[in-house]
This record gives C-alpha cells, sequence and structure tokens, in this order.
C-alpha cells in the first residue's frame, strides 16, 4: 500500500499538459457513452480508499489481473481531485511490460476518447510522463503491482482478459 500512496502522491500536481486537458475535450475521459456505467480499473490495495466515498462506487469484473479479481472504480464523471483514481492520474499512458522491463506508452484505449493520443508522447508535459514511468517504477517493485501491471499489459497488447476464479 505504501508504494501506491506514493504513486498516487508523485501525480498528485501533474497533469498531461500545463493546463487542465479537459478543457479541450470536455472531460472525455471522466464521461461515459450514452450513460452507460463507466470508470478506471483499481490498482491492487486502491479500493480500500474508495470505502466510504459517497460518490463513488466498486463494482468487481468478471475477469482477474494479477490473480486477483479486476474492480472498476465507477463515479458521475465528477470526482474530488486529490480522491482521484491512479488509473485517472496516470491516463493516457500505459505501463507496457516486457522481459528486460517496462515503457510508458500512450495507452491504446485512449485512442479514440482523448484527443492528444495523436501528439504521442512528444506531445505531453514531459514532467507528467517522467512522473508517471516513475509511478510504475514504484508499482513494479511490489509483486501485486508487478502481476497486476503485467495482466493488464498482456490483456491489452492482446484485445482480451482472463476469467477470474469463479466468474462465470
Amino acid at each position: 500500500m505504501e508504494r501506491l500512496v506514493q504513486a498516487r502522491a508523485l501525480l498528485e500536481d501533474v497533469t498531461p499538459l500545463r493546463s487542465d486537458c479537459g478543457r479541450l475535450c470536455g472531460g472525455a475521459c471522466c464521461q461515459g457513452e450514452r450513460g452507460d456505467a463507466h470508470g478506471m480499473l483499481l490498482f491492487p490495495g486502491e479500493a480500500a480508499l474508495y470505502v466510504s466515498a459517497a460518490w463513488a462506487q466498486v463494482t468487481p469484473l468478471p475477469y482477474a489481473l494479477g490473480g486477483a479479481p479486476a474492480l472498476l472504480l465507477t463515479c458521475d464523471g465528477a470526482c474530488p481531485r486529490a480522491q482521484r483514481p491512479l488509473a485517472c492520474r496516470l491516463f493516457p499512458l500505459f505501463c507496457r511490460t516486457e522481459e528486460t522491463g517496462m515503457e510508458v506508452a500512450l495507452d491504446p484505449r485512449a485512442r479514440g476518447v482523448c484527443p492528444l493520443f495523436r501528439y504521442g508522447l512528444q506531445g505531453l508535459s514531459q514532467d507528467f510522463v517522467r512522473a508517471a514511468r516513475e509511478s510504475y517504477g514504484l508499482l513494479m517493485q511490489d509483486d501485486e503491482g508487478r502481476a497486476f501491471l503485467q495482466d493488464l499489459s498482456d490483456a491489452c497488447s492482446l484485445g482480451v482478459t482472463r476469467p477470474a476464479r469463479g466468474a462465470r
């Protein structure tokens, strides 16, 4: 949990642009598809931070990441900024894991959502990219965090997810 808290803190005050990037797209990353439930994956241990959050709901998903059921935090499209999940803080970046380590890249799931995607990493604040790289590095030092990131990287690369144990 300590590394998770540190990873979140690294991204507390940096964003993809030096200004509010949500002003470019109307906060598209915080909006769902025409009223559908939407949300962000929670990192291992992060659900405990939202137990009493009236603005959020944690929902188990029918697949596993890192050997545990994946959890999704859903909201109404607005949250207290200091309480936003790590996945929101990292968006639109992604950690691609490989046998030789990890690489920070644009999240392929951001392609249709984030207008910054087309500019690549060079179009983002380099302070943000560095903080994300450091945040992912912290998570990779933890067994649970590393397993979660490896499974997520594999799933996004293949376009599939693994069913959770006991999931139908």
